[in-house]
C-alpha cells in the first residue's frame, strides 16, 4: 500500500512537472512569437512601391519628372558611419547660394521630397534629396525611426560641406520619419543647420507605438510594449526609449518651424504642439486645418508657402 502510494505520488508530481513545463514553453512560445510579429511590424515596415510614389505625385501634380531631368544636379553614393550606402542628390540651380536638405517620411523614398524642394528652389535655395536606409536606391537593412537615420543625415551633411566648403549655409525639411530624425540630428548630433522645418514629427516613438497600438486593437496592452521593446533591441539593436525628439528638442537653438496639420490622426497634432513648447529660443508653429498625416502642404499649399515665408523673413534666412 505504501510503495504503491509513493509511486502514484512521483507519478502525479512528474505529471504536474510536464504541465507546467509544457505550459511554460508555451508562454515563451507565445511571447517569442508575439515579439517577432511586433518587432518585423516596427522594423521592417512596409514600404511603398516606388512606381506608386512617382504615379501619385505626377497624377497630384507635385512632380514634373522632365521638369526633374532638366535641373542641374549630381547623383552620388554617401556612406554612413555604419558603412550603409545612402542614395543621394545634389541639385543646384543657384550655384553659391545657400541649401536646403530633405528628409522624406517613412515607406516613402526622394521623389515625395521634390513638392517641398519646388518650394525652395523658387526662392533661391539649391537642394539635397536623399533615401533613407532600406527606402529607394539606399542600402539598409532595418527602419529605426530616426536612430540610425540621424547618423545617415549628418553623413550626407558632411558630404555638402565637403563639397561646398565649410562657409555652406543650409537648412533641413523633414516630413514624418524624417522629421523625427533632423530633431534628433540637431539635439543630440549638432545643431549645424541655420534653421529646420519639422512636418509632422512624433515627440516620443514609445507613445507613438502605444498610439498605433489603440488605434489597431482598440488598446495598449503594457505587456505588449515591453515585449516590443526587448523584441526590438534584440533584433535591430536600439532601444525605443532612446527615440525622444521631445528631449532632443530642448537642446536645439537655431530657428525651427513645426508644422502639423489638425486632422491628423496617426501622429496626433499635440505631439508637435508639445514639442513647440519645449523647444527654447527662435520658433514658429503652424497648424494646417485640413488633411491627414503628412497632407499639410497637399491640402494647404497657399497657407504652407505663406509661413514658410514669414518663417525665412522673421529670422533673417531668405538666400541674398
Amino acid at each position: 500500500m505504501g510503495t504503491r502510494y509513493l509511486k502514484n505520488s512521483r507519478l502525479r508530481r512528474t505529471s504536474a512537472l510536464k504541465k507546467g513545463l509544457a505550459a511554460s514553453l508555451s508562454a515563451a512560445a507565445v511571447t517569442a512569437g508575439t515579439g517577432f510579429y511586433l518587432s518585423h511590424r516596427i522594423l521592417y515596415i512596409a514600404r511603398k512601391a516606388e512606381e506608386a510614389i512617382i504615379d501619385r505625385e505626377t497624377k497630384a501634380g507635385r512632380y514634373d519628372m522632365q521638369a526633374y531631368r532638366e535641373l542641374p544636379k549630381k547623383e552620388a553614393w554617401v556612406t554612413s558611419s555604419d558603412g550603409t550606402r545612402l542614395k543621394s542628390v545634389f541639385i543646384t540651380p543657384h550655384p553659391g547660394r545657400p541649401y536646403v536638405i530633405f528628409c522624406h517620411g517613412v515607406t516613402e523614398h526622394k521623389v515625395n521630397s521634390v513638392k517641398y524642394m519646388n518650394v525652395f528652389l523658387k526662392r533661391g535655395f539649391n537642394a539635397v534629396l536623399f533615401d533613407h536606409r532600406r527606402h529607394g536606391e539606399s542600402e539598409g537593412r532595418l527602419t529605426s525611426y530616426g536612430h540610425f537615420e540621424k547618423h545617415d543625415l549628418k553623413a550626407v551633411v558632411d558630404e555638402l560641406i565637403r563639397r561646398e566648403g565649410s562657409q555652406v549655409v543650409f537648412g533641413i525639411h523633414g516630413e514624418s520619419m524624417g522629421a523625427v530624425t533632423l530633431l534628433l540630428y540637431a539635439g543630440t548630433v549638432e545643431d549645424k543647420a541655420a534653421f529646420y522645418i519639422a512636418d509632422c514629427p512624433f515627440s516620443d516613438f514609445r507613445e507613438q507605438v502605444k498610439h498605433q497600438m489603440k488605434r489597431e486593437l482598440g488598446f495598449s496592452p503594457p505587456f505588449f510594449m515591453a515585449i516590443a521593446e526587448w523584441a526590438v533591441w534584440l533584433r535591430g539593436r536600439y532601444k525605443m526609449a532612446e527615440l525622444s525628439p521631445l528631449e532632443a528638442v530642448r537642446r536645439i537653438k537655431n530657428p525651427v518651424l513645426f508644422i502639423h496639420s489638425k486632422e491628423d490622426d496617426f501622429i496626433l497634432p499635440e505631439m508637435t504642439e508639445a514639442l513647440f513648447q519645449a523647444k527654447p529660443g527662435p520658433k514658429q508653429l503652424f497648424m494646417a486645418e485640413k488633411g491627414g498625416h503628412a497632407q499639410s502642404y497637399n491640402e494647404n499649399a497657399e497657407e504652407y508657402e505663406q509661413t514658410i515665408d514669414r518663417f525665412l523673413a522673421e529670422y533673417h534666412l531668405v538666400p541674398k
